[in-house]
């Protein structure tokens, strides 16, 4: 696998395009003087656009291009394509939350729009509530219902459980939940999608040092890593004890070379952790957290800051193949972070972070 080329043409547009309603606005999108669209791990993708608001008029003369009543209003629908104009990509889909204009003597007046996707809903429903004995695929297909959003879930159909969500926002409970079993939540169009971090895939891309990757910066660090991760709870209907362990990783996601348990027990010993923050109710589960803190912690092991050419395929759970670095840290890693900007003097650039459970190298 090879850098694959932004564009079919050698010289290209990668100005943002706007849609409202599912409709191509040009005027609105030639307006565009920075953009920003930030996406992590357990969801909810936010834009900051910035327009100027001065613009011709029909009469030869010029006038506020977003007044009262246009487009750009609070709760309106926006969808944000980037890349090659020839061929854009959807980055965002959501609904303006904040309008803020900005006036100053000598300079057209501009206007900025904040917006957050379909899991918006989620972050402003607080509430408490009980889901008795159901596994973490029925609590997040109940959840999705109860926002109007389509669930998309992949495994997750064990352990069965009590959860509780205690005055806590929607996405906050479903962030907390998943969490305990290794799982990411992202919206895709009404859909919400969730499923282990092992089976997320959305593509695999290779940058290139001096190529379309500008910069860098990567650490392998040891202070987060471990041998084992022990879990121990209660099971009052029974009233034993329940305990899960586990002392290697399952889900370690892409790359290869020596992972951080390795490293650690060759230069400073043994380390275990004990999670004693969270609850259990049987060993299945407790070996079911306890792997998931494994493995989040031993994905953690290298992790690249990095910012290269704009590219709309950059996505949370993109795979990418990084060369040209050092043979240390040469491997593939997975997106858990990105943000896809653009100004007029810049143009359109992304900037992501990654990680990968391995260190190359001898």
């Amino acid at each position: 696998m090879s850098e694959a080329s932004l564009s079919q043409s050698a010289i290209y547009s990668a100005r943002p395009t706007l849609r409202f309603s599912g409709q191509e606005d040009a005027r609105a999108s030639q307006l565009v003087t920075a953009m920003r669209m930030d996406e992590d791990e357990g969801g909810m993708s936010r834009l900051e656009l910035r327009l100027s608001n001065w613009a011709s008029d029909t009469a030869g003369g010029a006038a506020l291009a977003f007044p009262a009543g246009s487009k750009l209003a609070l709760g309106a629908g926006i969808e944000v394509y980037v890349g090659d104009e020839a061929e854009p990509r959807e980055i965002f889909r959501g609904r303006i939350s904040a309008i803020e204009a900005d006036f100053r003597t000598g300079m057209p007046p501009e206007i900025s729009v904040l917006a957050e996707d379909a899991l918006q809903a989620a972050r402003m429903a607080r509430r408490s509530k009980v889901y008795p004995k159901q596994s973490p695929k029925e609590v997040v297909e109940a959840v999705a219902r109860g926002l109007g959003l389509k669930p998309v879930v992949a495994g997750l159909a064990a352990p069965l459980s009590t959860s509780a969500q205690l005055d806590e926002s929607d996405l906050a409970f479903l962030r907390r939940l998943l969490a305990r079993f290794d799982a990411d939540l992202q919206i895709v169009g009404d859909e919400l999608h969730v499923s282990p971090r092992a089976d997320v895939a959305r593509g695999t891309l290779e940058l290139q040092l001096y190529g379309q990757l500008g910069r860098a910066r990567v650490i392998a660090d040891l202070a987060d890593q471990v041998t084992e991760v022990s879990v121990r709870g209660w099971n009052a209907a029974q009233g034993a004890a329940v305990e899960g362990k586990a002392t290697a990783g399952t889900h370690l996601g892409p790359g290869s070379g020596h992972d951080g348990k390795a490293v650690l027990a060759a230069t400073f010993g043994a380390r275990a952790e004990r999670l004693s923050h969270v609850s259990v109710a049987s060993d299945d589960e407790a070996r079911a957290v306890a792997q998931a803190a494994f493995d989040r912690r031993a994905r953690r092991f290298v992790r690249v800051d990095a910012t290269t050419e704009g590219n709309a395929r950059l996505r949370v759970g993109t795979q990418v193949r990084l060369a040209g670095l050092d043979s240390r840290f040469d491997n593939t890693y997975y997106v858990v972070r990105a943000a896809h900007l653009y100004d007029t003097r810049q143009g359109y650039r992304t900037e992501f972070g990654a990680e990968c459970a391995w260190l190359g190298g001898a």
